[in-house]
């Protein structure tokens, strides 16, 4: 069973430039399969865009995605882990902070991203969560 962060979690991590559109960050999601990238501007970490984020914050509001850039959808406040912080820090962290990713963070760079959903398949592989998130996508 893993112990630390860095032995579950996905790397590389997508990111991308606060200055990025909505929708060119979708097409990013759609074409790794992935619901979220990490943003950041000079290896640093500013957030994480979500494909709710670009829903709930552009879609649902009739923005434009071609023209709204993923730097002023970021919420305020940012979570981070490390690669070396146990799986029970990463789930104590992201249970405080109502959050269900985290990207991981190393010496002010993002290394990798952990996922409620790859926690549940290494914690508990015969949940739900588990066999939703080990499989492939329905698109």
């Amino acid at each position: 069973m893993a112990e630390q962060v860095r032995e579950i979690m996905t790397q590389p991590p997508y990111t991308v430039s606060p200055e990025t559109t909505l929708y060119e960050a979708a097409v990013i999601m759609r074409d790794k399969d992935i619901g979220d990238v990490v943003v950041t501007e000079n290896d640093s970490v500013l957030g994480v865009l979500t494909d709710r984020d670009i829903v709930v914050r552009c879609v649902a509001d009739g923005s434009d995605c071609g023209r709204t850039t993923a730097g002023s959808v970021l919420s305020g406040r940012l979570t981070v882990i490390g690669p070396r912080d146990s799986i029970d820090d990463a789930v104590r962290t992201m249970r405080d902070n109502a959050v269900r990713r985290l990207p991981v963070v190393e010496e002010n760079r993002v290394v990798g991203m952990v996922s409620l959903g790859d926690l549940a398949v290494e914690r508990d592989p015969s949940s739900v969560l588990a066999a939703i998130s080990g499989s492939g996508a329905n698109t």
